[in-house]
């Protein structure tokens, strides 16, 4: 726990009550029912929800009601509708062992096996086509899923799905089929080092194993039948904005990678001035327990920097105008430096969990990559921007915000 944690849980708590899941993640209900959340589901957890102690039993209780109604359709032989509750039930385990920071404690690995036999269901009444990946990756275990079209594909591209640091691998499954499996792309939901199963398992993340974790999966989907190794791609949320372009930087054969509300900053906001749950965290993921130590040794080696010019595919970057977790400014400076073929849309008024445009982020970056891995939005010197307005119209040509009025600040110089 940090010294922020410790001294400001009870500020939490009083958000939580007053304000629910909202007061944490402004509009982030969007983003979950992305994830496969019912909305009523999310409603009826935040409803049981006072302080972030209960946030465990909560998420518990109704994934346990949701898996009892998906258990009784399915053996009244209605097979989709309890495969659509057991994906309900199974991204609400999977809250529920996040919730639970202790990798020891009993009931995180209660919670993940209820998570995985919902899975396992799932994968089932959808005919295999939800399949369990177990890769071995320095010494330890990398865990994913493949997602596969309902007919068969082969020379297919292929789409590595990368979650945020509070995301496990299940959060993957509704929009690998909504916006991939079902328009022929395979896809592969991943967990690195330090996420879910493989922090479970013994892995935390270091400054640069993330991106060796993303280039196992490659080496797995090149051997794929289904899959042309030549149109490998990558969409990544959050966290996984950042290692996805560690990953492109470092391996060529990522060919192309979509980005939203990517953490491209200097990390001192994301882990000194956002919630002090962000570097709890970010802590238990890299397995440090000294506060000054993580500080040294990891969070100030974290920034991107030149990094980003090594770059050569198509990349696309979008974020909020006020994520709490990258300033903008700094985000337009990390595009700046990047020389591939790029684009960044930067969308008016939305936090970091961009749930108001939640629906149309995760249909653009699927259809932008699926277009990059068809050979197009890849010509050399590519710099496309929008300005995206809350009022539906879009500004063409720039990502500043209209409110600069062409003036860039000066942080944006200095970052």
């Amino acid at each position: 726990m940090t010294t922020r944690s410790t001294g400001q849980s009870w500020s939490l708590d009083i958000a939580l009550a007053q304000g629910g899941f909202d007061a944490l993640h402004p509009d982030a209900k969007g983003t979950m029912e992305q994830f496969g959340h019912d909305h009523t589901d999310f409603d009826k957890v935040f409803a049981l929800v006072k302080s972030g102690a209960m946030l465990p039993k909560a998420w518990a209780t109704i994934a346990g009601q949701a898996e009892e109604r998906a258990a009784h359709h399915e053996k009244e032989g209605f097979a989709q509708t309890a495969a659509d509750l057991y994906l309900r039930a199974a991204v609400m385990w999977g809250r529920a062992q996040y919730s639970v920071f202790d990798a020891a404690d009993p009931r995180k690995a209660a919670y993940r096996a209820r998570t995985d036999h919902c899975v396992a269901r799932l994968g089932e009444l959808r005919d295999g086509r939800v399949r369990r990946v177990v890769l071995e990756f320095e010494g330890k275990h990398i865990y994913a899923l493949l997602h596969l079209p309902a007919q068969q594909v082969r020379n297919a591209p292929a789409v590595i799905l990368g979650p945020g640091m509070d995301m496990i691998k299940e959060d993957y499954i509704y929009a690998a089929e909504r916006y991939y499996t079902s328009h022929g792309v395979v896809a592969l939901s991943i967990e690195g080092p330090g996420q879910g199963e493989t922090r479970a398992n013994g892995l935390p993340v270091d400054l640069t194993n993330y991106e060796r974790a993303i280039s196992r999966y490659i080496d797995y989907l090149t051997e794929l039948p289904e899959v042309d190794a030549e149109r490998i791609g990558m969409f990544g949320i959050s966290m996984s904005g950042y290692w996805g372009l560690r990953a492109a930087a470092s391996d060529s054969r990522l060919a192309a990678l979509a980005t939203f509300e990517g953490v491209t900053g200097d990390f001192d906001t994301i882990f000194n001035r956002a919630q002090p749950t962000f570097k709890n965290n970010y802590m238990f993921m890299s397995d440090h327990s000294d506060e000054e130590r993580f500080d040294r040794e990891l969070a100030a080696r974290m920034p991107l920097g030149d990094l980003v010019t090594r770059i050569t595919q198509p990349v696309f970057v979008g974020i909020g105008e006020f994520d709490e977790l990258t300033q903008l400014e700094q985000a337009l400076a990390t595009y700046e430096r990047i020389t591939a073929p790029k684009e960044m849309r930067v969308y008016e008024n939305e936090f970091h969990p961009l749930g108001g445009v939640a629906a149309e982020i995760f249909r653009f970056g699927a259809e932008w990559v699926e277009r990059a891995l068809n050979g197009e939005l890849r010509e050399p010197g590519r710099d496309v921007r929008h300005y995206v307005r809350r009022d539906g119209t879009t500004a063409d040509g720039t990502a500043d915000p209209d409110w600069w009025l062409g003036a860039a600040p000066t942080s944006l110089d200095e970052a």
